[in-house]
């Protein structure tokens, strides 16, 4: 099963996401639309949002944050990742952010 938020392209897992910078800590709160949103404890100041969001996706799928590639979104709320290489193992955890209210 694929969701809308996220798909495989030639090994590599590519994310769309919304971000909520500012929040009191970082976390997945569910799927919105056609993406995953995250709050994020830092806040949308001199990319640490970006920074802190590239990390948490690291921690998650547990890659390296140099392997964790922010290709849209730079500077707005929505952001496209792409994470290298992201293991066929990660679909529990996909799996289970689906299911989050």
């Amino acid at each position: 099963m694929t969701a809308s938020w996220y798909h495989w392209r030639d090994g590599r897992l590519r994310l769309v996401v919304t971000v909520q910078p500012g929040a009191s800590r970082t976390a997945v709160v569910g799927v919105h639309g056609d993406a995953l949103k995250i709050k994020l404890a830092a806040p949308a100041v001199d990319g640490r949002a970006n920074t802190a969001l590239i990390e948490f996706l690291g921690r998650s799928f547990g890659v390296a944050p140099s392997r964790v590639a922010l290709l849209q979104g730079n500077r707005g709320r929505r952001k496209m990742l792409e994470l290298a290489p992201a293991a066929e193992d990660s679909q529990p955890l996909l799996a289970r952010w689906e299911r989050l209210p």
